[in-house]
């Protein structure tokens, strides 16, 4: 008999049968057809414990009556393990403190990694939302904005579209195509700019201030995004935020200075230690705006 590690599971081939324990839950132990191939009669290795922290390889042979006290320490195991605290999600709704002001970040995932520890950083200041989705592309923003924003008036909004505009797409909807095989930007510049004119537009209606993060760098070699593509998307922005009279909160020049410290490798996405960073930028503009 071989106890072989898979993802979520330890999982007993037998003699005829398997038996599969959960390992996140040990009462539930249940037969299934046996297909695999036999080891010697009653011997089994336990290769992997899978998720405990007590790891054990090691070969044993058994008598099948002793099968109970197996379990009870894989149940032993499973109980001294340390729990993983649940992850805070950052997208669901938060509760409001009487009083304070309302402030709703609009992004994507850059903002969704500096969004807890901004919050964290506000505690106690402000109310501080945002979208309950991946912002992604202008597209989708004009598609959502009126759910996102809601019938409140926000006292600020913080917000950026650029890095799932002007990511590649392949030809039958593939993401991050690559350009040389006939990818193209997902939203042009020129229709980024209109798309950005329009959200404006309505956001002004809805908040007694908004703040135009700019977006944020393309290290080299990143999938689908090109070294630059941010400048220009940021250049259409800039021309848009002008004629409507909205400051801009720049990421993208300490982005690119700390790239290498702050970003992942190839990715436009940050380390934790990266997030944390822009959070406490963030953090001080929101409550320099307010």
């Amino acid at each position: 008999m071989i106890v072989a590690r898979v993802r979520h599971a330890t999982t007993f081939y037998g003699e005829g049968q398997i038996y599969c324990i959960q390992t996140d839950n040990i009462s539930i132990i249940r037969p299934i057809n046996f297909v695999g191939k036999r080891l010697k009669k009653n011997s089994f290795q336990v290769c992997d414990l899978f998720p405990f922290s007590l790891r054990i390889s090691f070969m044993i042979k058994i008598n099948l009556l002793t099968l109970p006290l197996l379990f009870a320490f894989i149940a032993f195991a499973n109980a001294q393990a340390q729990k993983k605290p649940d992850r805070i999600n950052p997208m669901a709704p938060i509760e409001e403190v009487e009083g304070l002001p309302n402030v709703l970040i609009i992004g994507d995932s850059i903002s969704i990694g500096y969004t807890l520890p901004t919050r964290a950083l506000l505690k106690g200041k402000v109310n501080l939302h945002r979208i309950p989705t991946n912002g992604g592309p202008t597209t989708k923003g004009l598609a959502e904005i009126e759910k996102w924003l809601g019938t409140r008036k926000w006292d600020l909004i913080h917000f950026n579209w650029g890095l799932h505009d002007l990511k590649y797409m392949g030809p039958k909807g593939e993401n991050l195509y690559p350009k040389e095989k006939g990818g193209k930007a997902q939203v042009s510049l020129a229709d980024y700019e209109k798309n950005l004119h329009e959200l404006v537009r309505r956001m002004k209606k809805s908040a007694k201030k908004l703040v135009w993060r700019n977006t944020t760098p393309v290290p080299p070699g990143s999938k689908g995004r090109y070294v630059g593509d941010s400048i220009k998307f940021n250049e259409a922005a800039a021309r848009v935020m002008k004629k409507h009279g909205v400051p801009t909160f720049d990421l993208f020049t300490p982005s690119k200075k700390n790239m290498k410290d702050w970003m992942r490798k190839a990715n436009v996405h940050y380390h934790a230690h990266g997030s944390q960073a822009l959070a406490e930028l963030a953090a001080t503009d929101i409550l320099n705006r307010l």
